[in-house]
């Protein structure tokens, strides 16, 4: 680059023949790629030439000393070059943009991988979802059907319809409750086995319709059925909505 610039202040001695070797065959190699140059090298013989032609009149004495004393410290201004700002901006503008292209390609890869994970996280949380219904429906099928099938009914303090189908040979028990109030915010009804004055924990009902008890029905002498704490508890904290009999 530096040895570009020194190259373009030299226009004017050449105009005037007065480089030599090494310097001579540099600069003509320049010029020939340089525009700008050519340019002023062509100016500066239009004007030698006008000079030439021009009456001259004999210059002051003290005038060489001074040029020969001064011309070291004035350096000749190079070449006005227009930078090829529209072709370099292009090209910045053009990586800038690839890079954008990039990085948006990027983003919408990461974007669409961690929606394409959601969905698959909800598909395969509402596949297992839809196999645990599935399972729970044939299973209240099984107790239903079961050749040795025993029904109770009854109703709970609050007057809803309940129903209780056990199975010796499934070692399993239905329970089925109708007209149940949504229960409070913070609150779940929760089913026990009565294992003769012991109350053990028989699963959470959430919602009105048929459930699976949790558990051996065999040792039971009754069902219960409390509103606890959401989650549930082990032991009954509330007194009992329906405590109703098994068929013995």
């Amino acid at each position: 680059m530096k040895h570009d610039e020194h190259l373009h202040t030299l226009t004017g001695a050449y105009a005037l023949h007065a480089l030599t070797g090494e310097e001579l065959h540099a600069f003509t190699a320049h010029l020939r790629r340089c525009d700008a140059c050519s340019e002023e090298v062509r100016e500066f013989e239009a004007t030698a030439a006008r000079l030439a032609a021009a009456a001259s009149l004999p210059a002051p004495a003290p005038m060489r000393q001074a040029v020969l004393r001064h011309i070291d410290t004035v350096r000749q201004a190079p070449p006005h070059i227009q930078p090829p700002a529209p072709a370099r901006l292009t090209a910045v503008l053009t990586q800038k943009a690839g890079l954008f292209v990039i990085a948006a390609s990027i983003a919408a890869v990461a974007a669409f991988g961690g929606l394409a994970a959601r969905q698959h996280q909800q598909a395969e949380q509402a596949r297992t979802q839809a196999q645990n219904t599935t399972q729970q429906a044939q299973h209240l099928a099984a107790v239903l059907a079961a050749p040795d099938a025993r029904t109770v009914h009854g109703r709970t303090t609050t007057g809803a319809a309940t129903t209780v189908i056990t199975s010796a040979l499934r070692d399993q028990a239905v329970f089925v409750s109708s007209g149940l109030p949504t229960p409070p915010a913070g609150k779940t009804y929760q089913l026990w086995f009565d294992d003769h004055g012991s109350m053990r924990p028989a699963g959470l009902l959430p919602r009105d319709g048929a459930t699976l008890l949790h558990g051996d029905p065999a040792q039971a002498r009754a069902v219960g059925l409390t509103l606890e704490p959401s989650g549930g508890s082990s032991q009954p904290t509330t007194t009992p909505l329906l405590l109703l009999n098994l068929p013995t």
